[in-house]
């Protein structure tokens, strides 16, 4: 388990993103599709950025 922001590697995976925010694997899954935010998926595997999620939690979103 991380503690540290800077410890997540830069591309995240849907366990840590349970990790971060303290939620179930339902629950992240619901929040990854909900278009929040950008994802990409390469294949089955869904990746967040780090940075993308961080900006997300501190409520600066880039629709870029």
């Amino acid at each position: 388990m991380y503690k540290d922001y800077e410890n997540y590697p830069d591309v995240l995976n849907v366990s840590d993103l349970q990790q971060i925010l303290g939620i179930g694997r339902k629950q992240a899954y619901e929040l990854v599709h909900s278009g929040k935010f950008h994802v990409i998926t390469i294949g089955k595997r869904i990746k967040i950025s780090k940075k993308v999620l961080f900006n997300w939690i501190e409520g600066e979103l880039n629709h870029a």
